[in-house]
């Protein structure tokens, strides 16, 4: 489902560089959070 700008992201949670799970909910109680989704990004395509 496509979003819209300034549109609220959904709940995710995804492995950090070191491995670690982070679920944006939770990043979200102790700051803000700017999510930036580059296309094709370190796919090597």
């Amino acid at each position: 489902m496509p979003a819209d700008v300034g549109q609220r992201a959904p709940d995710f949670t995804l492995p950090s560089t070191t491995g670690e799970r982070v679920t944006l909910s939770e990043v979200l109680k102790r700051r803000i959070a700017v999510l930036a989704f580059v296309h094709f990004a370190f796919t090597g395509g």
